[in-house]
């Protein structure tokens, strides 16, 4: 029979007959009530995700090449807390309670969709003892501070002590913009004492106003000011060169002490001509701050115009060479300049992405929790929608990879941080592609805990 089988001229009807034969050698049971069928299977929970460690050395996290696949980590991302409003930034103080800002307060037209409404200053709503409370914080904003769009809250290592928490927003002024800090006492559930302690340097019209405010290791407080100038999708060269110059603080990282006085040891103290809060400069848009948990380096995301984002290693007094330098292009698909790629004395990023993927947060994972992520860099994404895992070190032959995360939930990573508890904590939210935005996304701000999948 084994020949026959194996013989390629075998006709059709005869292999039915086989078929046949093989069926009827095993009588079926009479059917029964019990066996008509199978329970349906539980539906798969969508937010239980498998991941590879190592990663496997391809753009997406996909097997490729000579990379083995790597082990299974299942993780799954628990909502914390959701419905926030355009929400930009978190924070945990000592005792567990979880900050979050919201962008903007609600829009008076309902059909406003997620966009920013930058005229209305934002608001800080808080998650205690697990649960979210139904208002925002009271005091804020402040009557005599003129606060626009709200992005980043704070919490002073000392806080258990003092109970300072510092608030990072937009200030306008007669068709102007810039930043401004401002510190306050938490009590309950209400900011107490609103004071502005810092007004950066950067008054011009228009523009994005992305920022980040962050307390280094060394107790000082770090802040982003953009080029907010409105320039990208115009000419693609000859814009305004503010990031390279020392007399503003547009484009650059500034570093001011917790009463918002100036450090004696900034870089540009004492030089003439120079903005003394200045830490680095020659930046477009730095988002967020990581500080290396070996060396103690200050990493940065910054989002470059198309293409070339970047993650930098910050060094004071150092220059970044936006708008001179960039591994981007302008909008209009127009080179920067001539000699964009490299110039003397312009530092080059430590790794960057092209297409963009607006790298919007950065998080060095020092847990144990998450043990097969332990010394990963975390980098959050919003037009990826996805957060970056990068692995260093891996085995050959691909020491550095990069497995993207969580794509299929469609969500904006706007921060990323490390509880006391050691998980991962993240705060997303929704932007619906194309016309008209979903309603939804007005409020689709959710924050998850991430940690391993039974």
């Amino acid at each position: 029979m084994g020949g026959i089988v194996n013989d390629r001229r075998l006709k059709p009807w005869f292999l039915l007959l086989l078929l046949v034969g093989a069926q009827g050698c095993t009588p079926s049971a009479p059917p029964t009530a019990a066996a008509a069928a199978p329970p349906p299977a539980a539906a798969p929970d969508p937010l239980v995700f498998d991941t590879r460690v190592p990663d496997p050395c391809s753009p997406n996290g996909q097997p490729q090449g000579q990379c083995p696949p790597g082990e299974l980590f299942r993780v799954r991302l628990v909502p914390i807390a959701e419905g926030f409003r355009s929400p930009r930034h978190i924070a945990f103080t000592p005792d567990g309670d979880l900050l979050i800002t919201e962008l903007a307060a609600p829009a008076a037209n309902p059909g406003a969709g997620n966009q920013a409404v930058q005229g209305v200053p934002g608001r800080v709503r808080i998650v205690h003892a697990g649960k979210l409370a139904p208002e925002p914080l009271a005091g804020w904003p402040a009557p005599d501070i003129q606060a626009g769009a709200l992005w980043s809250i704070v919490v002073h290592p000392q806080f258990a002590t003092n109970h300072f928490v510092y608030l990072y927003y937009v200030k306008k002024r007669d068709g102007m913009s810039t930043r401004a800090l401002a510190r306050a006492h938490l009590e309950n559930n209400a900011l107490l004492d609103v004071k502005e302690i810092f007004e950066a340097d950067a008054w011009i019209p228009g523009g994005p106003m992305a920022g980040r405010a962050a307390f280094g290791p060394d107790g000082m407080i770090y802040l982003t000011i953009n080029d907010h100038v409105e320039h990208d999708y115009k000419n693609g060269g000859g814009e305004p060169l503010l990031p390279q110059l020392l007399d503003n603080d547009t484009g650059k990282v500034l570093r001011v002490r917790d009463d918002g006085s100036i450090p004696a040891d900034n870089p540009f103290v004492g030089r003439k001509g120079a903005r003394p809060e200045i830490y680095t400069y020659g930046q477009r848009n730095v988002t967020d701050f990581a500080w290396h948990p070996e060396t103690g380096e200050l990493w940065t995301t910054e989002i470059a115009p198309m293409g070339g984002d970047e993650i930098n290693v910050l060094h004071a007094g150092k220059n970044y060479g936006w708008p001179l330098v960039s591994l981007g292009k302008n909008y209009n698909l127009k080179e920067m300049n001539d000699d964009h790629w490299y110039r003397p004395g312009m530092e080059m990023p430590a790794m960057y992405w092209t297409p963009s993927i607006s790298p919007s947060t950065l998080l060095w994972y020092t847990g144990d929790k998450l043990a097969p992520w332990k010394g990963s860099l975390l980098v959050g994404a919003l037009n990826g929608q996805t957060l970056v895992r990068v692995g260093f070190n891996q085995p050959m032959p691909q020491g550095e990879r990069r497995d993207s995360l969580f794509m299929s939930l469609g969500r904006r990573w706007r921060h990323v941080i490390q509880g006391a508890d050691g998980y991962v904590y993240a705060l997303t939210e929704k932007r619906t592609l194309g016309s008209p935005a979903d309603p939804n996304d007005a409020t689709s701000g959710v924050v998850y805990r991430i940690e391993p999948a039974p």
